[in-house]
């Protein structure tokens, strides 16, 4: 769906998702204007070198006025301190430059299925209560909380584990029997292409009139555990299987409201995911 290029979207966090939803906007004909602590070059994007933890660097971004605000920033470190600065403080601090837009539509902040403390079987939605058991998954839901404040619709979208390109660590793992977790426990992911898919879908809808829920988890369509995913991989790179332990620990997680708003993922299992990457590496091997 293309759109009039005089609408704003803001993307605060050009890291590896920001960056991949600024690319499919911009392809879409939305005028895009990214946040990011250093210089960065991304085609088509008006970069605004600003830190969220410094409010007075933000100033810039009180003339903007987008349509779409993106909130999606990473902690620089897994800590509390680092989690509060980076996703509380953080947006409250950008939320405060647009006290006086008008024209800002729907805010989306791209939280974490860290807020999901529990271990269970039973598969979750977002219907199910957000239980953090650690600091992370605390400050993750008090920013989810910040949105309530606002006068515009807002959504929590809670990721699942990203993977993708340069995100290799289980294709890492699987190569290193020895270094497998002892624990199999059960375990989420989202293919990051399909993540910045799914925030680009959102907001048409939005500039198409629709609503969008307050929160969706995002995350593929097969809960896993981590020793079914590091066997197949070990395997497709000639490594020998382990033997699979009992599931122990970690959650299952349902994506039925994300697929319910008419989104396809491309990579729908770990299996699809992960053989593209493969492949991606054979061929990067091949022409090197």
């Amino acid at each position: 769906m293309a759109s009039d290029t005089t609408t704003k979207v803001l993307i605060i966090g050009c890291g590896d998702l920001g960056a991949a939803v600024a690319q499919q906007l911009v392809q879409s004909g939305f005028q895009i204007i990214g946040v990011r602590r250093n210089a960065f070059v991304i085609d088509g994007v008006l970069m605004i070198q600003a830190d969220v933890t410094q409010p007075a660097t933000l100033e810039p971004l009180r003339a903007i006025q987008p349509e779409i605000l993106v909130y999606c920033v990473a902690a620089n470190a897994q800590t509390d301190v680092a989690y509060k600065a980076a996703y509380v403080d953080g947006l409250r601090n950008v939320l405060a430059t647009q006290v006086k837009n008008t024209y800002l539509k729907h805010v989306f902040f791209v939280s974490s299925t860290r807020v999901y403390g529990q271990n269970t079987d039973t598969l979750l939605d977002e219907s199910v209560l957000a239980i953090p058991a650690d600091f992370g998954g605390e400050r993750l839901l008090e920013a989810e909380n910040l949105l309530q404040t606002l006068a515009c619709h807002a959504t929590a979208l809670r990721l699942s584990g990203i993977y993708g390109p340069g995100r290799l660590r289980m294709i890492n793992l699987a190569q290193s029997p020895e270094r497998w977790p002892r624990q199999n426990s059960w375990s989420n992911r989202i293919y990051r292409d399909d993540a910045a898919a799914f925030i680009v879908l959102l907001i048409q809808q939005v500039l198409a009139g629709d609503t969008p829920q307050p929160c969706y988890i995002v995350t593929d369509s097969q809960p896993v555990t981590q020793y079914e995913v590091l066997n197949w991989i070990a395997v497709k790179l000639g490594v020998a299987s382990q033997i699979i332990p009992a599931a122990e620990g970690g959650k299952r997680l349902s994506n039925q409201a994300m697929l319910a708003t008419g989104f396809q993922l491309q990579y729908p299992t770990y299996q699809a995911g992960y053989q593209a990457l493969l492949l991606n590496d054979l061929t990067a091997d091949a022409i090197s």
